[in-house]
């Protein structure tokens, strides 16, 4: 079953994780690779900052602190983890903006364009509310 679309802000990765099986098991494929889609809090809640902690010109700015994070989300052996984009609708958009505009010196920029820029690149999907 999937809530595809029923997130308004959501951020997206890849994972490939591995499975580590006992001793005289063996698994084949041993590695995998899945979408993970993450709902951060609202802005201004704590954790909503994910994007500052973790991305920068629209990829993953630590390999090991995005793996540890995949890895908390998954409870499992995250081989890799990488972004892929934000995906939003316009009105949770909009309140995004609003709250990085809100304190655009804790991220040592001049608009919201610049930030979103910064940490997202061009990986931005907006869709609409019907989607």
């Amino acid at each position: 079953m999937s809530d595809e679309g029923t997130a308004a802000l959501t951020y997206v990765f890849r994972v490939r994780f591995r499975l580590d099986a006992a001793a005289g098991v063996e698994t084949d494929p041993r590695e995998f690779e899945t979408t993970v889609r993450v709902t951060p809090p609202p802005p201004g809640e704590e954790g909503w900052l994910l994007f500052r902690d973790a991305l920068w010109r629209g990829e993953v700015n630590d390999e090991r602190h995005a793996r540890d994070l995949a890895a908390s989300w998954l409870d499992a052996n995250v081989v890799s983890c990488s972004f892929s984009e934000l995906r939003a609708d316009e009105a949770s958009l909009d309140d995004f903006r609003e709250a990085v505009a809100a304190d655009l010196d804790a991220f040592n920029a001049d608009s919201v364009r610049e930030v979103l820029h910064k940490y997202f690149g061009s990986a931005i999907r907006v869709e609409s509310s019907g989607s």
